[in-house]
């Protein structure tokens, strides 16, 4: 446009200029070969800004000429595009209203000439999940895998869309695919916390423990909480196969975590479970020495007993140190009791019951109360129990 507004005044120009040069038109002589052309010079300058303008005016009919052609022989291609362009569009209005039976259908009609079907697919496949209808899921699914760029992308889709199903073996399979690691995605791994937590599978979660933990896939509360669940779950199992398999677990552990009261609890009743209630004993009573805990004193109730005399020697001898102390006042009763001497345990049961009523305190009360021949306390007792 600007060129040709330049031409437009070149010829304005000439045409103001012209009634000046008509006295001195000047004389132009061009000879090529046997041609020879004489001429002023007025006329050759405007004929050679005439056969220019000539020249851009073709140009210009040629160029639109083959835009027209080119055009009209691809508009359908250009249409389609469009077309599928907003059934796209409409789609993905359709999932952010979860209106998915018109999702899936506007994302499949999008798919054909959409400039990226991957998407489509995988949306129509979203919808066709919240319908319940797998077989469409799956047909979608394996259309979208064909490209190369979105196999994993498919992959934890698949895995999520399986889990979600129930199929928690397939989506472990699909799971397996994607190897979890530490250069995972948080996707992955999110999904693998998941999963293997559905499946108990401590072991593998075990595994991943550091990685979520470097990647701060959790907040400090939620991993803790998630750790000890691994650990206590990790050492129960290997408690109920053999000796050989608790050791190996609890060497697993790291230094501070063989610290913690919880899981010195369970590998003293491991180690009972396996015939080696001595050292069960020796360890939980050295744990009591130095740092008493809850956890401590109800595993040292399930394993200790008064025929175990010098181990429960060493416990009695540690009343002066924490007769107040509401565990240690639980543990003493439920080894009386376990072992019969009921009159023992209604003293220590008392004194638990003075330090804090509750249902469970207060019933095990009665209980002993029973035993020792005093019903009609034992009975008052399970009322007030009742009415707590």
């Amino acid at each position: 446009m600007i060129r040709a507004l330049i031409y437009l005044a070149i010829i304005l120009i000439g045409l103001c200029v012209s009634p000046f040069l008509v006295g001195n038109t000047g004389y132009l002589y061009i000879a090529i070969g046997d041609y020879q052309i004489e001429t002023s010079l007025v006329f050759a300058v405007i004929a050679i800004v005439v056969f220019y303008s000539l020249l851009q005016l073709i140009e210009f009919a040629l160029i639109f000429f083959l835009n027209l052609v080119v055009n009209s022989r691809y508009l359908p291609e250009r249409w389609r595009k469009n077309t599928a362009r907003k059934h796209t569009l409409l789609g993905a209005l359709s999932l952010a209203e979860e209106d998915w039976e018109n999702a899936e259908k506007a994302m499949l009609k999008g798919a054909a000439k959409g400039e990226i079907p991957t998407l489509n697919y995988l949306a129509a496949a979203r919808a066709a999940q919240h319908q319940s209808d797998i077989k469409a899921r799956d047909t979608y699914l394996e259309k979208a895998e064909k490209d190369p760029i979105a196999r994993n992308a498919i992959t934890t889709t698949r895995a999520r869309y399986l889990f979600q199903q129930g199929e928690l073996a397939q989506a472990r399979i699909e799971l397996d695919k994607l190897a979890p690691t530490s250069k995972s995605k948080p996707a992955i791994l999110n999904l693998a916390i998941e999963l293997y937590q559905a499946q108990q599978d401590w072991q593998a979660l075990k595994l991943i423990l550091p990685i979520i933990k470097k990647k701060q896939l959790l907040s400090e509360k939620a991993l803790n909480q998630l750790a000890l669940t691994i650990n206590t779950q990790v050492l129960t199992t290997a408690a109920e196969t053999d000796l050989q398999a608790l050791e190996k677990c609890w060497h697993w552990l790291s230094r501070n975590e063989r610290k913690q009261p919880e899981y010195i609890a369970l590998y003293a009743l491991g180690l009972y479970k396996n015939q080696q209630s001595k050292n069960a004993l020796t360890l939980l009573l050295k744990q009591i020495k130095s740092q008493p805990s809850n956890v401590i004193f109800a595993a040292l109730s399930q394993i200790l007993h008064q025929t175990d005399s010098d181990a429960f020697k060493q416990l009695l001898a540690l009343e002066t140190r924490y007769a107040e102390h509401l565990s240690y006042q639980t543990c003493i009763a439920t080894i009386y009791q376990q072992s019969s001497d009921f009159e023992q345990a209604k003293i220590w049961w008392q004194k638990v019951c003075y330090q804090q009523e509750t249902k469970a305190n207060l019933a095990a009360l009665a209980r002993v109360q029973g035993k020792t021949g005093e019903q009609e306390r034992a009975l008052q007792t399970y009322c007030k129990a009742i009415n707590l």
